[in-house]
């Protein structure tokens, strides 16, 4: 039962999978309306993911020595949000209905539960999920044949979801748990997300906008001037506001200077996430950037204007020889986690190093990902506080010799460009860290695995 209940969701108990257009059916063209998507109801899914934990709340319970005939009420459930895109989903051989040959999958994982108990300040966390990096941990709650650019058809099936969201954030949930009526309050945090999607669901313009940041307001310039003092100003309130400027331009101003004033928000904000650093892909994408320096220093950049792309193909395959030869890595078509993974450590610099040919170079390059890997434990650690102290504490020091030598050394790629997650490794991590306590724990990855 829901206290009050809910508004905008229907009271029947008995709800399995519900088709996820939940009446919107003649708003999306060209495909069986009924194939589209299924889900399950947000309130009805969270009920059965905390009657799952039952035994794991009594055993908190039991642990903190609290006396569960008193705590029935004063729960507090954090459930981190997750949604991706599935690329190429279609059937490879068969006749199904025509539907989009992409998918997108929203997930969700009960992250601590806590209670508040009379005298007591703050809460005392009686379940923490040990692994919510893991598919094991992350529960789907909605499949979609939809393609994560497809903003119209995507906001019309998630549409109801953030709907019964919404109404869960107003209401108390009042559950049987250990034979006991309790009452449950839900907080909802969506940092599963990649950048493409923070993006579209809070109305900012495509990555490679001169907004490069979806934490703060920096422009690419601005953040490849300044490499580390930035902090979070984003938030899903201030890009509805900025929308809304945006929509009916108060001042009459040009379009230019309209849009510097909202900062590149130009489509309404749907859905409120939370302004974080998704950790997979920062590796991916910090390891592509990594990947690029080491073909530049192969080919001595720093000495030369533009080179041509033959030069340029030449490079790269003396690279792709190289790690193959040396690290048996094989060439990706396009960067992933696992790739990523092995091209960041000390040993494949080493092995990329001996193709090139100036000492100082070969230091700076070892200097670079050195700093680099001092750096990343801080955002891959599910709790970096108690798994790498130390490296948390020199983060700022840190990012800054990285900075430095970026716009120093390797100058001819970091002038008045940078990449966005590279932006957000130096300039937002520790901030991050000091709000949620970890960045890890937060990512993508569960959901990612589960959509293998």
């Amino acid at each position: 039962e829901w206290q009050p209940a809910l508004k905008n969701v229907s009271s029947s108990w008995d709800v399995g999978i519900i088709d996820g257009l939940s009446g919107w059916t003649t708003s999306v063209d060209d495909v069986p309306a009924d194939t589209i998507s299924r889900r399950f109801r947000y309130d009805v899914a969270l009920v059965s993911a905390l009657k799952d934990l039952e035994e794991d709340i009594m055993e908190g319970l039991r642990e903190r020595e609290l006396d569960d005939s008193i705590c029935t009420s004063g729960f507090t459930v954090v459930v981190k949000e997750s949604c991706d895109g599935m690329g190429d989903v279609s059937e490879k051989h068969g006749c199904g209905p025509a539907v989009p040959e992409k998918a997108v999958r929203f997930s969700f994982t009960i992250m601590s539960i806590s209670i508040r108990v009379e005298g007591e300040d703050d809460g005392i966390t009686i379940f923490q999920e040990q692994k919510p990096d893991s598919e094991l941990s992350c529960r789907p709650l909605c499949l979609m044949f939809v393609d994560e650019s497809d903003h119209e058809t995507l906001t019309a099936i998630l549409g109801p979801v953030v709907a019964e969201r919404k109404a869960m954030i107003e209401s108390r949930l009042i559950l049987s748990v250990g034979g006991l009526l309790r009452s449950f309050r839900f907080l909802f945090r969506g940092t599963g997300y990649d950048e493409k999607m923070v993006r579209e669901m809070e109305g900012l313009e495509a990555s490679g906008s001169t907004y490069i940041c979806t934490l703060c307001d920096s422009t690419r310039a601005e953040a490849s001037q300044n490499m580390v003092l930035h902090s979070i100003t984003r938030s899903h309130d201030e890009n509805l506001e900025r929308y809304e400027i945006w929509r009916k331009n108060p001042f009459s101003e040009s379009a230019d200077e309209l849009r510097d004033r909202v900062k590149g928000v130009s489509a309404k904000p749907f859905m409120e996430t939370q302004p974080t650093l998704d950790a997979l892909h920062c590796d991916i994408g910090n390891a592509t950037e990594f990947y690029k320096i080491f073909q530049d220093e192969i080919g001595e950049v720093y000495q030369k204007s533009n080179p041509s792309r033959e030069e340029r193909r030449r490079w790269r395959s003396a690279l792709d020889k190289q790690l193959r030869k040396k690290l048996k890595l094989k060439p990706v078509m396009r960067m992933n986690g696992n790739y990523a993974r092995r091209l960041m450590t000390r040993e494949a610099v080493d092995v990329v190093c001996e193709l090139v040919p100036s000492e100082e170079r070969r230091e700076a390059l070892q200097k670079l990902m050195d700093l680099y890997l001092q750096m990343k434990p801080v955002w891959r650690s599910t709790c970096p506080s108690r798994d790498c102290p130390v490296q948390l504490c020199q983060y700022s020091y840190n990012s800054q010799q990285f900075a430095d030598l970026l716009s120093t050394t390797f100058k001819y790629r970091y002038d008045g460009k940078i990449t966005n997650y590279l932006h957000k490794t130096l300039a937002h991590v520790p901030e991050i860290v000091e709000r949620d306590g970890s960045i890890g724990a937060w990512a993508s990855e569960g959901n990612e695995s589960g959509n293998k």
